[in-house]
């Protein structure tokens, strides 16, 4: 039920929390939970309190893989359970800095020349939290390296961050993987290496790895004689890895202070490691994510930063809250199919796009508002008599926030006074930590993504089936196949649907050396090999 001004006023001074020691005020005023509610789920949040403790000091929380969770030790070594993983996170930070102010100083340098670029070759969270990163927190003037991804397996994709490098014989390239066996990386660094070696220059000497220890990319760079290889750990997930040298790295060539990254990370997890309910701003986040959802996800989470430079803050939370909580079991083996869906843009772009209908359409989001006080470092002008470009942005804010209200949609408001690393740093530990004690609430295993495993399997079957086909039509070289005619001849049991797909791609490209004969239906259709 909407509230009066004064009511409203009061639930706000009742439901709004500061804590200045990591400069964040969170509003939860705007969410409709009853009264009581806290009391209500008081037993469940201490649930997750423990839950939590236990795995911080390395408890097996990844029960599929039989691995610890150590993400929080990060930030804080001195919390491992063990001076072995204490000494290998303290060696990787060091190593990270020596090597960048090497990088830095052309010390290290390329085949011809010192680096002044860095790409990035990764996907999924060896990706999404270092473009966060470098797109909040870069500065085009002031980087000391310009930085490209390639965070995908689009081969035009990766053609036209390629035509973007100025100078690939002044580019550093960071493949990052942890098993070192993703195609999708993989893919990225065999395109990225065909580039060098067109312009006759030797991949292994720009080249540099993140991964696990002993695995395939750690082997090659090894044996190829990669410049540099940094780790990547079995206790660390890969959307929860932008503290380690995943992120880490990259930010430090960017010239990013990491050491106020992990500051802003470490004194967040220590205001949220409280068992205080209401002066723990994460557990207050997961408490709205319950009720708003009813404990099911019911709602979706739509992110909405005013500020440019955390535009893909909603693009890295997707894969965290997505990726984490989208289950089908819980841990006692129970169907759930549990999740929450994340998305968003940012304001006040949102107003000319999707703002129309989060405020009359379907009710089913609560919105995520992240209000960044600070308009710019300097002075602004006055576009108004007296008022700034600024000045709109946060006014178009409170009138969205506003709007929303008055038809009873659900708000969550986080407020910080700048972009910064520390900010940035306390932003992905305050969400690393709701997540995990969301989890805990609704009994599911936050670190493990057995739907990303499924989707992976099926890919490899498809391009399996590529292989055989390609290899039937260059047996039958002089005679046109229809989709029925390679089904029947491969394999009875393949999709023809999917036989059909991999035609149609192959010969839409013609290198491939695939010649479509169209029939008298699509589906008539016939192909060879010319």
């Amino acid at each position: 039920m909407k509230k009066s001004a004064d009511e409203l006023w009061q639930r706000f001074k009742q439901y709004y929390s500061v804590h200045p020691i990591i400069g964040l005020a969170l509003d939860i005023s705007r969410m409709n939970f009853p009264d009581g509610f806290f009391d209500i789920m008081e037993p469940r949040i201490q649930n997750a309190f423990t839950a939590m403790a236990e795995l911080e000091k390395g408890a097996i929380a990844n029960p599929d893989e039989n691995r610890m969770v150590g993400h929080y030790w990060l930030r804080n070594p001195a919390l491992a359970p063990t001076e072995t993983i204490k000494s290998s996170i303290e060696n990787a930070l060091e190593k990270i800095k020596t090597f960048t102010e090497n990088v830095h100083n052309g010390t290290i340098r390329g085949e011809r020349s010192p680096f002044k670029n860095l790409l990035l070759i990764g996907i999924g969270g060896s990706a999404l939290g270092p473009q966060f990163v470098s797109a909040a927190l870069g500065d085009s003037v002031t980087d000391k390296m310009k930085v490209y991804f390639f965070d995908n397996t689009d081969p035009d994709g990766m053609d036209k961050v390629l035509r973007r490098i100025d100078a690939l014989g002044e580019t550093l390239c960071l493949v990052i993987s942890k098993s070192g066996s993703t195609k999708e990386t993989r893919n990225g660094m065999l395109e990225a290496k065909a580039a060098f070696e067109r312009e006759g220059l030797s991949f292994a000497r720009h080249a540099v790895a993140t991964t696990g220890a002993g695995s395939e990319l750690d082997k090659l760079a090894q044996n190829e004689g990669w410049i540099e290889r940094f780790p990547m750990w079995d206790w660390v997930g890969g959307r929860t890895s932008e503290l380690s040298a995943v992120g880490l790295l990259p930010a430090a060539l960017q010239g990013i202070d990491i050491d106020q990254m992990l500051e802003g990370a470490r004194i967040c997890d220590e205001i949220t490691r409280t068992n205080q309910t209401l002066d723990n701003p994460a557990a207050q986040l997961a408490l709205m994510w319950f009720h708003s959802g009813n404990g099911k996800g019911l709602k979706d989470m739509v992110v909405l930063p005013y500020k440019d430079r955390l535009e893909l803050f909603s693009k890295y939370l997707q894969q965290l809250i997505m990726e984490s909580l989208g289950k089908e079991r819980d841990l006692n083996g129970t169907l759930v199919n549990q999740g929450i869906a994340v998305y968003g843009n940012k304001g006040a772009t949102d107003q000319h796009s999707y703002i129309q209908q989060l405020r009359e359409g379907v009710n089913n989001f609560f919105a995520t508002f992240i209000e960044v006080l600070e308009d710019r470092n300097g002075k602004s002008i006055l576009v108004e008599p007296n008022v700034t470009s600024g000045d709109f942005l946060h006014g178009f804010f409170l009138g969205t926030r506003q709007a929303l209200y008055e038809n009873q949609r659900e708000s969550i408001t986080l407020t910080i006074k700048r972009v910064s690393p520390f900010a940035v740093g306390m932003l992905i530990a305050l969400f690393e930590r709701s997540v995990g004690l969301y989890a805990s609430l609704i009994n599911v295993n936050a670190y493990h993504q057995p739907g990303v495993e499924a989707g992976k399997k099926a890919a490899t079957a498809v391009i399996s089936l590529e292989v055989q086909i390609l290899d039937y039509l260059s047996r039958h070289r002089s005679s046109k196949q229809t989709v029925a005619d390679i089904a029947l001849s491969i394999d009875l049991t393949a999709s023809q649907e999917t036989i059909f797909k991999i035609c149609e791609h192959l010969a839409a490209n013609p290198d491939r050396g695939i010649h479509k004969t169209p029939g008298k239906s699509t589906f008539d259709s016939s192909y060879h090999l010319i």
